[in-house]
């Protein structure tokens, strides 16, 4: 960084310690903002100290939210004998997306990854079986991602819920729309077909 000015290269620092960029992105980004104008990045860094100091945990499903329970889990026409399980904040916005699904939720804030040093002790595992005690769930979605963590988190949460006499389903995963047969693994193609349902 010794071709950059001091302030410059704290600020490429600081980008690049951003998940997914690295030095080329971080650099167009430093660009962008010493180009613009000074009201713009102050919006920008008014925005990140905002969202810091506003947002935490929903005491509930730890999503993200504003005050002690978020929007989805203070809205009383959501269906709470459904939960939909995720690993991330992020996720339960991609499942809202799809207009699909009108229940609440649970963040489990990562999956398993033992080669990570990440256990079920470091999830909201626990927090997901006092809930249940609780609350009043007919249903389990467990939607964490179709990779080895994801599998495993799932196949985790459903033998701790499974013996608690509530229904545990996992969401399908197979061939996306648009997707071509010849190009799809045996994993996925496997999966679509034991996905099947009846048209």
């Amino acid at each position: 960084m010794a071709f950059y000015a001091p302030p410059i290269a704290r600020l490429l620092e600081e980008l690049e310690r951003l998940p997914g960029i690295g030095p080329k992105s971080a650099q167009r980004l430093a660009y962008h903002i010493l180009r613009g104008e000074e009201d713009s990045a102050q919006r920008l860094a008014s925005a990140i100290l905002e969202v810091k100091r506003s947002i935490r945990f929903c005491e509930r499903c730890f999503n993200f939210a504003e005050s002690e329970e978020c929007d989805i889990c203070s809205d009383g026409s959501r269906d709470a004998s459904v939960i939909c399980v995720v690993e991330e904040p992020r996720d339960v916005v991609a499942v809202e997306r799809t207009g699909e699904f009108r229940g609440l939720y649970h963040v489990l804030q990562g999956a398993i990854s033992p080669i990570d040093g990440i256990g079920p002790e470091q999830l909201r595992v626990r927090e997901l079986v006092d809930r249940l005690g609780r609350e009043s769930v007919a249903e389990i979605i467990l939607a964490t991602d179709p990779d080895i963590e994801g599998e495993t988190t799932a196949l985790y949460v459903s033998r701790l819920i499974k013996p608690l006499g509530i229904r545990v389903t996992r969401i399908a995963s197979g061939l996306p729309v648009g997707g071509d047969l010849e190009y799809a693994d045996e994993v996925t193609l496997g999966r679509a077909l034991e996905a099947r349902r009846e048209m």
